[in-house]
């Protein structure tokens, strides 16, 4: 008789291995970038065991009294189509209340993220490739007291505040990670997050007035990370840096669709790339 599966809390020594699963999926997640994942809500990160083995993982951050966001949805592939990842999925759905909640899902599996209330918005692009590599007297590593500013900046681009996630996110790791920051006139115009994956290096957010000043910190991150490929996930929208990105020879190997359950976010111009495809 099969043992009835349980779902619970997930710490942070298992994310680990849930961050493994989405290696394995594909998704070349940042090396650092589960306890920035943990650390945003370290109550919505749940873990189906069967028997003591874990089989399905599923998150739903509370970023705010409005706002959530699911992602690292997965089921092992020798324990699909028994329920177990429609059940995980409830579990973390419960999580966010009755707040908005918004997800990166792929595409063929759309219609079962309508069964459940979802409704696409755009979608989102992952862009790989490589930029001429330009340091800039204008960019530079970010700072403790830059926090504040930082977190305001994502607030306008994105339509809702996440302290808990950023506070983690734009902490820099040597070798792992660093967030940069764009000056102008004495202020802080933008900045972007890279972080060293399993292969190349994922830039996001990219948080910009304009497509130039994006490209100016994504060059400048270039000459930081002179190997391997640069991934940069767009919004669906932003057509001027999608089109600056393929001239320079930028491939789109795939897309998710951005769906919300509830009214979206309103996002801000200044919203170049988002943080990752798993936290939006």
């Amino acid at each position: 008789m099969t043992e009835t599966p349980v779902t619970r809390p997930t710490s942070a020594a298992e994310l680990e291995t849930v961050m493994g699963w989405a290696a394995e999926e594909g998704w070349n997640p940042g090396l650092a970038d589960a306890a920035a994942f943990h650390a945003a809500d370290p109550e919505g990160f749940f873990l189906t065991l069967v028997g003591g083995e874990p089989v399905a993982a599923i998150s739903v951050v509370n970023h705010d009294e409005g706002n959530a966001f699911l992602g690292l949805y997965l089921c092992r592939p020798e324990w699909r189509g028994r329920g177990i990842g429609y059940a995980t999925w409830m579990h973390g759905l419960n999580h966010a209340g009755s707040r908005c909640v918004g997800l990166d899902g792929v595409p063929a599996q759309e219609a079962n993220y309508r069964v459940s209330g979802f409704v696409r918005t755009g979608a989102s692009l992952r862009h790989e490739g490589r930029v001429e590599a330009m340091a800039s007297a204008a960019v530079r590593a970010a700072k403790e007291g830059d926090m504040p500013a930082l977190m305001a900046l994502d607030a306008r681009a994105t339509g809702y505040a996440r302290p808990r996630f950023l506070g983690a996110w734009l902490s820099n790791e040597a070798e792992v990670r660093e967030t940069r920051v764009l000056g102008a006139n004495g202020d802080i115009a933008g900045f972007a997050t890279w972080r060293a994956c399993g292969s190349g290096t994922k830039i996001g957010p990219v948080i910009a007035p304009g497509t130039g000043e994006a490209l100016t910190l994504i060059a400048d991150i270039a000459a930081l990370r002179p190997d391997g490929p640069l991934i940069v996930d767009l919004p669906e929208g932003n057509t001027a840096l999608r089109r600056a990105l393929e001239q320079d020879g930028f491939t789109v190997p795939f897309a998710t669709a951005r769906m919300y359950r509830g009214p979206a976010p309103e996002t801000g111009p200044t919203l170049q790339a988002i943080a990752t495809m798993e936290l939006g």
